[in-house]
């Protein structure tokens, strides 16, 4: 990739290597996480995780080399749109394969991190903020609440 395209493209940087390491830890911790949530083994869910780690990894090999830039998520997503639509020769053993997977049981682990992997920075932040952020996380939440509620409520 020539230097002017490095340049444009943040993610020229990504560690495949790494990304891969990791994403076959989660998609254990999803296998377990599918096993535990729904009954399905996780030796017959293998192949569905092994397709979703294919396109992951084919969607971050996209967005490291492409010479311009767009989110990894939107290559991910493109990669698994284009694959799995229904003009697609492979939609049909994808889908096959990918239906023994719940991802409601796959959101569990992941939020379970993301609350966890609160940093120093963010500890100091709430701190400094203090009552304030509560209110506004309160409020917030309230109104997203009731939004929904009343979306629903006009439509059904």
């Amino acid at each position: 990739m020539s230097n002017a395209a490095t340049k444009k493209n943040v993610n020229a940087n990504i560690n495949l290597i790494d990304y891969a390491m990791v994403l076959a830890i989660v998609c254990v911790v999803a296998l377990i996480s599918n096993w535990t949530g729904t009954g399905v083994t996780p030796l017959s869910a293998l192949p569905g995780m092994a397709i979703i780690f294919a396109m992951v990894m084919v969607g971050l090999v996209l967005a490291k080399v492409m010479p311009f830039y767009l989110p990894s998520v939107a290559w991910l997503s493109l990669v698994s749109v284009l694959l799995t639509i229904p003009a697609s020769p492979l939609a049909e053993p994808i889908l096959g394969y990918v239906k023994e997977i719940n991802f409601l049981s796959l959101v569990t682990p992941v939020l379970a991190y993301a609350g966890l992997a609160i940093s120093k920075q963010e500890v100091t932040t709430f701190k400094s903020a203090g009552g304030k952020i509560v209110l506004i996380a309160t409020l917030v939440f309230t109104g997203t609440y009731i939004g929904s509620v009343l979306v629903a409520n006009a439509l059904l």
